[in-house]
């Protein structure tokens, strides 16, 4: 059963951020120079997907910047987002400073554009 809206964001209320562990519900594709793009579809329904548009252009691509892809690249499903932040600062280094808002921020808009979705969302 699918939670909504007022149910998930009770849960994330209650969760300390630094705790969350997210999870990837988007393809992606790494670049040569390890820049990542989301691969994301037109339309959920497959076939009309098909019928519409040229194989091609069936997608949506999202290119990440440097320090998004090494955030991206981080989530693995079973690592925090504190450890998350721990190794983007290894990657990045004084670049990505102040570590915690900035990929609390980027998970948060990847959250709210349905790319991620949170381990103890899911087991709910």
């Amino acid at each position: 059963m699918a939670l909504n809206f007022f149910q998930r964001r009770s849960i994330l209320k209650k969760l300390n951020y630094m705790d969350a562990t997210p999870i990837r519900r988007t393809k992606y594709e790494t670049g040569e120079n390890g820049i990542v793009t989301l691969v994301v579809p037109k339309f959920k329904n497959q076939n009309l997907n098909n019928f519409l548009f040229h194989p091609r252009k069936r997608f949506f691509r999202i290119a990440l910047d440097e320090l998004g892809s090494a955030v991206w690249l981080q989530i693995d499903d079973r690592s925090k987002v504190a450890e998350i932040c721990r190794k983007a600062q290894e990657v990045c280094g004084e670049r990505i400073n102040p570590v915690e808002q900035r990929v609390t921020k980027f998970l948060t808009s990847l959250y709210e554009a349905r790319h991620i979705t949170f381990k103890e969302i899911e087991k709910e």
